[in-house]
């Protein structure tokens, strides 16, 4: 029994010092930041001047500031529309694609390597296939008679050509979440349904769509906070424009503590964003949470 108490608690001192670099990194890299942008939030921090305490001043302006406010309606349009399709679509594709056939491997390597392609470069492409004179999109509309708006331009269509974007570049990561769920469905819940004269529909409706929740989870929460943390393709391809319709969050909070220097001020908007991602993260944990139980 000594023998073994002494293995346990070596055992234990090992894995604490295989952890100890992660947890170092992790405190230097994100907690003390963390602590440190949040009292930056009660201050006038300019990067150039001396920094001093104004309390509660930038959480006061940030109550009236309109343009902060408006960007928190841009994401929540682009999240109404975003996630559903990309739960949608990813699904579909997950479906399509559970299968053991020959080409099967080659479809799921194709869908998943935009996923792997940098959100600027891949902005920077679509700018140019977007563009309304020489884009790829508006040429191939010609060929049908049709005439492509100016999508990164125009109010009503900056946003969702954004929406578009990001799908394309996200649908391959959600596809194999998706597929993983897919697979660990025991087969014999289908041969039962079958069994019972089930068809198709009924097995999808009862059997995966039930089973996929913990993945429709997952998925849905990593959209809500990608789509409130929402940055690259909004700055690449419209800068924010036009008219801020597509201005998000982050891209002001980057503008007030980069461009115009008022880190203190960022700091402050960057608290309420991370606020509104838990309260949204906890909404949808509640959502989910009693479909379990209604089911």
């Amino acid at each position: 029994m000594a023998s073994m108490g002494k293995l346990y608690r070596h055992q234990a001192r090992t894995g604490y010092l295989f952890i100890t670099p992660t947890i170092l990194l992790f405190l230097i890299f994100t907690v003390i930041p963390v602590f440190m942008a949040f009292y930056l939030s009660f201050t006038n921090y300019d990067v150039l001047s001396r920094m001093d305490w104004v309390g509660l001043d930038n959480y006061q302006r940030l109550w009236k500031d309109t343009l902060y406010w408006k960007t928190f309606r841009n994401v929540s349009y682009y999240t109404v529309v975003f996630i559903p399709l990309n739960i949608i679509i990813s699904m579909g594709i997950a479906l399509l694609l559970n299968f053991r056939k020959t080409g099967v491997k080659l479809f799921r390597t194709m869908n998943y390597l935009p996923t792997l392609t940098s959100a600027v470069a891949a902005a920077t492409v679509w700018v140019w296939l977007l563009h309304p004179e020489f884009g790829l999109v508006n040429a191939l509309l010609g060929y049908l008679g049709i005439v492509g708006p100016a999508w990164l331009a125009q109010t009503e269509t900056a946003m969702f050509s954004i929406i578009l974007v990001t799908l394309w570049q996200s649908i391959g990561s959600n596809m194999i979440i998706y597929i993983a769920g897919l697979q660990g469905i025991p087969d014999y819940l289908y041969e039962s349904a079958k069994l019972d004269g089930a068809n198709a529909f009924h097995r999808f409706r009862y059997i995966t769509l039930p089973q996929l929740r913990p993945t429709t989870f997952l998925v849905s929460t990593m959209s809500i906070i990608g789509a409130l943390q929402l940055f690259d393709q909004a700055f690449v391809l419209t800068e924010g424009g036009p008219a801020n319709v597509t201005k998000t969050p982050v891209y002001l909070i980057y503008q007030q503590g980069f461009n115009q220097l008022q880190m203190g001020y960022a700091s402050a908007q960057a608290f309420i964003l991370a606020v509104a991602i838990l309260i949204f993260s906890f909404i949808n944990m509640r959502i989910n949470k009693s479909e379990e139980s209604v089911v």
